[in-house]
């Protein structure tokens, strides 16, 4: 039996759990019609990253990267709307998600533009979609501290936590088998904080009464 598409499938399956998570943080936001305990930083990086490595998966091209970050940036654009739209400031959440598209069209600018060599410029493409995939699962980190210091995990999501430990294995095993560092290595942070933070649910077992979790912690 052919090994890639049984990791294919479980990328995108796993990464799929990973960014739907995000439907309760976006049920709470129309419901409270508020924004209160909702990180943006999360959405803008998933995006970012998103965004990327769909267009490192066109230079590869790897319909698996094209599927699982067409859909990711749709969820994600979706989750920041909402979140723009909620929030009370707006002018301040207006400014991030500009520096952020500005980053990318500069970039997008200066690797077709500077790079005419197709491999080279691949492999920039992927350098740059690196980054943004170790600051998409470092930008919990905050959190991590905070929960430390109060020894509580009210702030964390275990199923958010579950499915990025499953998703990020997932590709750090797809990139092994297609000997891609641009897809592996980046997505090894993403185990390392997961079992983390799983170990950190064992020691610090939430209650039963917890207020409303946010999941994108």
């Amino acid at each position: 039996m052919e090994l890639q598409p049984v990791l294919a499938a479980a990328c995108l399956l796993f990464t799929m759990g990973m960014f739907c998570s995000g439907l309760s943080d976006l049920r709470w936001m129309i419901t409270a019609k508020s924004v209160e305990n909702i990180q943006l930083l999360p959405f803008l990086a998933t995006d970012a990253n998103n965004l990327g490595c769909l267009g490192y998966g066109c230079l590869k091209p790897d319909r698996t990267l094209i599927i699982v970050n067409s859909i990711g940036a749709a969820l994600q654009s979706l989750y920041i709307l909402v979140y723009f739209y909620y929030s009370t400031t707006k002018r301040e959440v207006l400014l991030k998600v500009l520096m952020v598209l500005a980053l990318l069209a500069v970039a997008y600018g200066y690797f077709t533009c500077y790079f005419t060599d197709e491999d080279t410029r691949r492999s920039h493409v992927g350098l740059f979609c690196s980054s943004f995939t170790i600051v998409m699962y470092a930008s919990p980190l905050a959190d991590l501290a905070k929960v430390i210091r109060s020894r509580s995990t009210r702030c964390l999501s275990f199923p958010l936590t579950v499915t990025t430990f499953l998703a990020s294995s997932s590709w750090t095993l797809y990139g092994l088998w297609l000997e891609d560092p641009y897809i592996m290595v980046p997505n090894v942070p993403g185990i390392v904080t997961s079992v983390v933070r799983l170990w950190l649910f064992w020691r610090y077992a939430p209650g039963q009464d917890n207020p409303y979790r946010p999941l994108h912690a």
